[in-house]
């Protein structure tokens, strides 16, 4: 099983997404999108879409000269997208196992009941027993 994103990363993939992006593009759409959760700074931003180009799941797209300065927009690759989509499954599935764990939930209930030997701090194991 491949390691899981990070969530920076994954909000820039998810940004480039639909179409490509310059900088300050993906921060304000990786900020929407992430209902403000996410907020990029420029300094770690680009970092990471040079080690994201690196790796290949992002590529540049073309570069615009703006009032004398170039800006480059990026766009994502196929092995981009294979990597966003296995994110977004592997997300999925932790939300499923949860959703499931909740549905079982039932507020209340307890581990230990009063009485029990360890809520009343007994150790583990009972002395003289072995642990197995």
């Amino acid at each position: 099983m491949a390691a899981s994103m990070r969530e920076p990363t994954f909000w820039i993939l998810t940004a480039l997404a639909p179409e490509p992006r310059h900088g300050y593009g993906v921060i304000r759409e990786a900020a929407a999108l992430s209902g403000g959760r996410v907020t990029l700074q420029a300094g770690t931003l680009y970092a990471a879409l040079d080690r994201l180009a690196d790796e290949g799941l992002i590529e540049v797209d073309r570069e615009e000269l703006v009032e004398g300065r170039t800006r480059r927009y990026y766009r994502l690759t196929r092995s981009g997208a294979t990597a966003l989509s296995a994110e977004t499954e592997r997300l999925r599935a932790s939300a499923d196992a949860a959703a499931a764990q909740l549905k079982r939930f039932r507020p209340g209930t307890a581990t230990f009941q009063p009485g029990d030997a360890f809520a009343r701090g007994a150790a583990f194991p009972p002395a003289g027993r072995p642990a197995w």
